[in-house]
C-alpha cells in the first residue's frame, strides 16, 4: 500500500475538567495521546473534544487489552478492521461519536488509514471520512516499542490527586467536592508533616488555603522535596471555586508546551492575548468578587481561533476591579489576573 512513513510516539495528555458558568461540570480525563511526526494526532482532527482509548482511569486489564488491540494481537472491535482512535470523554458509547481508522499490517509495518467519524457499526467514508488525514505508515519496531513500553510500565500513571492545605473550612470543602465531581482526587489536611513519601507521590499538585502562612507553605514544599516528589504549588488567586479548579487543572498539565493547543494568555485592561498552535475552540471567562464578596462570572468569548496570536476585546463591565480571566480549550487551561 502506498503510504508515507511517519514517526509514531505516545505522550501524556489530558482533557481538562472544570466547573461551567451554568453550574454544570466537565469531567477531567488523563490519557495517552498518539504522536504522528512529533505532533498530537488529535490536533489534526479540527476542534475535537475526545480522548484516546488509553485512559488512566480504566482498569489495568482493560488498558492492557486496548494496547494489545492496537498491536493487532486481537480482533478489531468494529467491522472492516476498524479501531477506535478517539472517543467520547464522558462515556464509551459509539453513538456519541468516535474517530475510527483501519489498522493493518503491511509486512513489518503498521498502517493507519481511512479515518472517519463514526456513530454506528458501519463507517460511511464518503459522508464522514477525514479527507487529507493519513494514511500513515509506521515502522514496526518503533510502533511496537512505543506501545510495548506501556505494557512494561503496567499501564498508565494513576489519576492525578491534589492535596489541599489548610483548615477544613467551607471553601476547601467546596473545592474538594468540585474536584472530585470532575474526576480529580482531593484530600484536605493542615500540613504534610509525617505523611509517608509513598503517599506524597500520589499528588500532582498542592493548593494552599487562604489562611496558610508562608512558613507553613515552606514546610509543605520541604516535605515534598524530602520525599523526592516534584509537585506544583497553587497559590489561590481568589476564593472562587471555578477559578481555583481552573488553576489546579493548569497545575496538573504535564504535557510539553509544543504539544498543547493553548500556549499563552495575557489580560490587560480591555483585551486578552491568546496564542494557539492549531485550530480550536477557545472560551474566555471572567471571574471577580463584587463589593459584597460574592463571586461573579461572565462569559467573554467563545469561538474557533486559527493557529497564531490573537487579541480579543473584553467586556469592560466583566473585568472591572480585581478580575481574573480563564482561557480554555478541550485540553488546556490558562489563568491570568487582569493587569492594569
Amino acid at each position: 500500500m502506498s503510504a508515507a512513513y511517519a514517526t509514531f510516539g505516545l505522550a501524556p495528555a489530558m482533557r481538562a475538567g472544570g466547573v461551567r458558568a451554568d453550574g454544570g461540570y466537565q469531567v477531567h480525563r488523563d490519557f495517552v495521546d498518539f504522536l504522528v511526526d512529533g505532533r498530537p494526532l488529535l490536533f489534526q482532527l479540527s476542534d475535537l473534544d475526545a480522548v484516546s482509548p488509553l485512559a488512566s482511569d480504566v482498569p489495568p486489564a482493560i488498558f492492557t487489552a486496548q494496547v494489545r488491540s492496537l498491536l493487532l494481537e486481537s480482533d478489531a472491535p468494529l467491522p472492516d478492521d476498524r479501531y477506535v482512535i478517539y472517543g467520547c470523554p464522558e462515556c464509551e458509547d459509539l453513538a456519541c461519536g468516535a474517530v475510527t481508522a483501519v489498522i493493518e499490517h503491511d509486512g513489518d509495518d503498521y498502517i493507519w488509514r481511512d479515518f472517519a467519524w463514526q456513530t454506528a457499526e458501519q463507517a460511511d467514508l464518503e459522508l464522514n471520512g477525514y479527507q487529507g488525514i493519513g494514511p500513515f505508515r509506521f515502522h514496526g519496531a518503533e510502533y511496537r516499542e512505543a506501545l510495548g513500553a506501556l505494557l512494561a510500565d503496567s499501564g498508565p500513571a494513576p489519576a492525578r490527586r491534589v492535596l489541599l492545605i489548610g483548615a477544613r473550612v467551607a471553601l476547601l470543602a467546596k473545592l474538594a467536592a468540585a474536584l472530585r465531581t470532575i474526576g480529580i482526587g482531593a484530600d484536605i489536611t493542615r500540613d504534610a508533616d509525617g505523611v509517608p513519601a509513598e503517599e506524597l507521590r500520589d499528588y500532582g499538585a498542592v493548593a494552599f488555603g487562604p489562611t496558610v502562612g508562608e512558613a507553613e507553605r515552606a514546610a509543605v514544599r520541604e516535605a515534598f522535596a524530602r520525599a523526592g516528589v516534584e509537585v506544583t504549588c497553587v497559590e489561590g488567586l481568589a476564593p472562587i471555586v471555578p477559578l481555583l479548579v481552573a488553576q489546579i487543572e493548569h497545575a496538573l498539565d504535564r504535557s510539553p508546551l509544543p504539544q498543547r493547543r493553548l500556549t499563552r494568555l495575557d489580560a490587560t485592561d480591555g483585551t486578552a492575548g491568546v496564542e494557539v498552535t492549531s485550530p480550536c475552540r477557545v472560551r474566555l471567562t471572567a471571574y471577580r468578587l463584587d463589593r459584597l464578596s460574592r463571586p461573579r462570572t461572565q462569559e467573554l468569548f467563545d469561538g474557533v481561533l486559527e493557529p497564531g496570536s490573537h487579541r480579543i476585546p473584553l467586556d469592560g463591565r466583566a473585568v472591572k476591579g480585581a478580575s481574573y480571566v480563564v482561557a480554555r480549550t478541550s485540553g488546556s487551561v490558562l489563568v491570568q489576573a487582569m493587569a492594569r
